[in-house]
């Protein structure tokens, strides 16, 4: 009886395989459509209530004007600095050295950030916080570097190699002659000194290696400063009345032999 009702079963599992393999089916096509949530959920009006106080004061504090910009800025404009780039790196540097002296005795040689870190133009007219959000929306701290001589020089290589305009504060002076070797670097108006280590304040982003800047890592020291950028940038606003930025000499390029 037991063999019996084995063959039975088997030839069943057998008659579900066969049958399974000939009406197999085959996906033909997906489709989708979007459902806005607030087509079948309406909003509760206590927490709307609740939020509404929140969302004015956000609005407000983003909308209070800092300073008046005379000219339209892009990261793109000019050679190998731009306006807004500048700008920045002298932003990064006069609120960072006061508190990198206060902790260390020594002052920061000069800033180097990365082109790619300037989401946004500054137009020209009033600028509130809601712009400076939009230029710098990470969460990007300052962290001070000090470098030996020689990863100075890989950090100056770099720049000649890739001839991006990389905001640079106007302590470091690069020329590039028109076969893009370097024609001359200069640090507070002094050539690089080999006996000595130099202190460059850049973000914790490029600080760990990103946009390829490996010459940060290794350092001598590394101080973190705890403040973001963009905090920088509104604290340096909110002191002055009129932005005054353009391109100069801190980075450029003979063209003639």
């Amino acid at each position: 009886m037991r063999i019996k009702i084995k063959q039975f079963v088997i030839f069943i599992t057998t008659i579900c395989c066969l049958s399974c393999n000939t009406n197999s089916s085959t996906l033909k096509e997906i489709s989708g459509k979007e459902l806005n949530i607030t087509d079948t959920i309406q909003a509760v009006d206590s927490l709307e209530s609740f939020i509404k106080p929140y969302r004015e004061r956000i609005k407000a504090i983003l909308d209070e004007p800092l300073a008046y910009n005379p000219k339209g800025m892009a990261k793109n404009d000019g050679g190998l600095n731009s306006a807004i780039g500048n700008f920045m790196a002298d932003i990064v540097y006069e609120e960072s050295n006061p508190v990198f002296k206060k902790r260390t005795g020594k002052d920061i040689d000069f800033v180097l950030l990365n082109h790619g870190g300037i989401r946004a133009v500054m137009s020209k007219g009033i600028v509130n916080q809601r712009v400076i959000y939009q230029i710098m929306p990470f969460e990007n701290t300052v962290v001070v570097i000090e470098m030996t001589h020689e990863k100075l020089n890989d950090l100056i290589a770099y720049l000649a190699k890739y001839q991006v305009a990389h905001p640079i504060s106007k302590q470091l002076q690069l020329v590039l002659n028109h076969d893009n070797s370097v024609k001359s670097v200069l640090i507070n108006g002094k050539p690089i000194d080999k006996n000595k280590t130099y202190y460059v304040a850049t973000s914790n982003y490029l600080a760990d290696g990103g946009d390829h800047m490996d010459f940060f890592a290794n350092p001598v020291s590394k101080t973190e400063l705890d403040y973001l950028i963009r905090n920088q940038m509104i604290d340096h606003l909110e002191k002055i009345d009129t932005i005054k930025a353009t391109t100069d000499n801190r980075f450029i390029k003979n063209q003639s032999l």
